[in-house]
């Protein structure tokens, strides 16, 4: 710890709690300047609150062990928090450089706790003190001490003093390149976005999306010309619409090779991850990391995921093949004798989609206008179902200006919390979509929750709509499902508020919120013209209903072969993973192959050489959890079917018994009070056409 952090500026505005509703961080006042001296001071406060713990001469108790370590590091939180919540969504050269400073400090900082052997020992005094006398905890103060053991034991705490040196040097070294990886990928996207000057190559693309990239070329220093952005996965929403192949070959060939070589190439970080969590696991007794991962999660063993994914695989990539035959024919209608590729893919799809369904994607986006999707659709339907309501708060600011702010009201008119929307793409920006908390909620700590929802939507020309794919409508509904997940958490501790459970539970909530989307009554409210007000034709939304498994070979083969990918570099030992980062593409296609997932027209959802969800946003030998999560999702879509579909009492039936429960007692145990049973798998395969999958 540096000598400068203490103590902290009384003018920083972290110095003190902020005083804006729900404690939102004041980004009227806070600067770049503030974060680093204020994280700094937050981990050498916590770190004399852990010190007074760890050698408190009392008796160890639930209230000054347990409850004292919950109510450490209140100023590390509000000040990390808001850090890496802008980080991720407006990464300027200052917040990267100070990431860069703080991510080996903050590793350091997270093995000084959980590797302090005194604490350790008055953590395991107290179970053991509790066991002898035959103590019953609550369940969640149980459950708390269960984990908070199970931290420390993973942590590496009872290992040699050489090992957990070489821990602490592996925890920096991992927490930097994690970093470094998010920068190259950033970097790399911004770089690989395709310039068009010819408008005749955007034959297809509709007018708003044209509008859009027209204002990103121009934001780049190109007026008159197109900027097509990329997407974070492989496929980018561009590729349905643009009728000239060539350039479809051009955006798909930037989207798969990103990361790849030249001045933002990932190889060397990716190994570098992939070799020091090997050589992590290998130190706290596993086979791999993969095996570490499982094991901390409902999952429970690697081989369970490894077994899960490999039956599937078959069975998708069998129906993948069908699409795609079907596919080639109509591109050979157009190209005699021309190979189905992936970037033929998606324009294909629409066509064949366009011809058997009468439905054409373009024409639903202006029934698909971003305000509507939000205020008609997932605020509507948290309505119907936990009689939530919103009020645009527009006297409270976010840290940037497209960052819109409303306050959560629950049924009874108390205020829950506040919902942050950050919908549009920037160059700042790093891909994808995901949800963070500002704070989150503790009746230890009296916090209600304050969350973000980050999107990626191309930006419209000032004073024109924002119209979404139906792709990003699921996405809306999505990522609002992991907001409410965090805005109905109604927990004592706060590291079991709201998301914070394993990580193949914690896609299941946001899951479940998707289906929400196709209900025909939110469907129906949320879908109308931009500019007549009309709905959505009756024949459209039944044709949108129907067509909802189309394409399920292709989007469970890119998924699948994406969760092969990371389970296979995951499951290498430290002699195992190549040095040279030209094995990096051999590699993946021997992975690929060996699960009988080589199927050239569908590439993996994310390619190794950008897939943040592994190197970079802590999913590494997890990303098998969304279809993990999907089992219950599935399941739990039948549940609401077989209660009624979309009535209050469902909502609150399972926000009671799930939500606000977060992570404070087994997830699995959540579900099955919900459920009545153990998850069952046979929905998942109907839903996605794998019914010749093993169960």
């Amino acid at each position: 710890m540096t000598s400068d952090a203490l103590p902290l500026d009384p003018a920083n505005p972290f110095a003190r709690e902020s005083d804006l509703p729900y404690g939102l961080p004041d980004f009227r006042v806070l600067r770049e300047e503030h974060y680093l001296p204020a994280v700094r001071a937050g981990m050498a406060q916590q770190l004399a609150e852990v010190e007074a713990i760890a050698t408190d001469p009392t008796e160890p108790t639930v209230e000054n062990t347990l409850e004292a370590l919950e109510r450490t590091g209140r100023l590390l939180t509000r000040a990390a928090s808001a850090f890496y919540v802008q980080s991720g969504a407006e990464s300027t050269p200052g917040l990267q450089e100070i990431e860069e400073q703080l991510a080996p400090e903050l590793a350091a900082h997270a093995d000084a706790i959980w590797l302090d052997a005194r604490l350790h020992a008055r953590v395991e005094a107290l179970a053991a003190r509790l066991e002898a006398d035959g103590t019953a905890l609550e369940p969640d103060t149980a459950w708390l001490l269960d984990r908070t053991r199970r931290r420390f034991a993973r942590a590496g705490v009872g290992l040699p003093e050489a090992d957990q040196e070489r821990l602490r040097a592996i925890n920096t070294e991992i927490t930097s390149l994690d970093a470094a990886f998010g920068r190259l990928l950033l970097a790399g996207a911004n770089a690989a976005a395709v310039l068009v000057t010819d408008e005749a190559e955007l034959d297809g693309l509709p007018q708003d999306a044209r509008d859009a990239a027209a204002q990103a070329a121009t934001a780049r220093g190109h007026q008159g010309a197109w900027l097509l952005e990329l997407q974070l996965p492989t496929q980018q929403s561009v590729l349905s619409s643009l009728r000239d192949r060539g350039l479809r070959e051009r955006v798909m060939t930037a989207s798969l090779t990103r990361g790849a070589g030249g001045e933002h190439d990932t190889r060397a970080t990716l190994l570098g991850l992939v070799r020091l969590r090997a050589e992590r696991a290998r130190l706290l007794g596993f086979e791999h990391h993969a095996a570490y991962v499982a094991a901390d999660a409902t999952a429970g063993s690697s081989d369970t995921v490894a077994q899960m994914l490999a039956r599937l695989a078959p069975a998708a990539v069998a129906n993948a093949r069908a699409e795609g035959a079907e596919l080639e024919a109509a591109l050979r209608a157009d190209h005699p004798g021309a190979t189905l590729e992936p970037w033929d893919w998606a324009y294909y799809a629409e066509r064949v989609r366009q011809e058997r369904r009468s439905l054409d994607e373009s024409a639903l986006r202006p029934y698909l206008e971003l305000e509507h999707v939000i205020a008609d659709g997932v605020f509507h339907a948290a309505n119907l179902l936990y009689g939530l309501t919103f009020s645009e708060r527009h006297d409270l600011v976010g840290y940037h200006p497209d960052v819109r702010v409303f306050e959560v009201f629950d049924a009874d008119g108390s205020g829950l919390g506040l919902f942050l929307g950050d919908w549009w793409t920037r160059p700042a920006k790093r891909g994808g979509a995901w949800m963070n908390s500002f704070v989150e909620q503790s009746t230890l700590l009296g916090d209600a929750p304050v969350v973000v929802n980050n999107l990626n939507v191309p930006k419209p020309p000032p004073g024109q709509p924002t119209l979404l794919t139906w792709d990003e409508v699921i996405t809306v509904f999505h990522e609002f499902g992991h907001a409410l997940h965090g805005l109905l958490s109604h927990v004592r501790y706060p590291s079991q508020s709201g998301t914070n459970v394993p990580r193949d539970f914690v896609e299941y909530p946001s899951q479940v919120n998707e289906m929400w989307a196709w209900d025909p009554q939110v469907l129906r409210s949320f879908a109308v013209h931009h500019e007549t007000g009309e709905p959505m034709p009756e024949e459209w939304v039944e044709t949108l209903l129907a067509a909802r498994q189309d394409g399920e070979g292709f989007a469970t083969t890119e998924y699948l072969a994406a969760a092969l990918l990371d389970q296979a570099w995951y499951r290498l030992t430290p002699e195992q993973v190549p040095t040279d980062v030209d094995d990096v593409e051999p590699f993946e296609a021997a992975a690929l192959e060996a699960v009988g997932l080589a199927y050239a027209p569908v590439p993996p959802r994310y390619r190794t050489t950008y897939f943040n969800h592994v190197f970079g946003s802590g999913y590494s030998a997890g990303y098998y959890a969304y279809i993990w999560s999907e089992v219950l999702d599935a399941d739990t879509v039948e549940w609401f079917a077989e209660n009624g579909g979309l009535r209050r009492e469902n909502g609150d039936t399972f926000r009671t018994r799930l939500l606000a429960r977060g992570g404070s007692i087994d997830p699995l145990r959540s579900f099955a009070d919900l459920r009545g049973r153990a998850p069952d798998i046979a929905p998942l395969l109907a839903r996605r056409g794998l019914t010749g999958a093993s169960a």
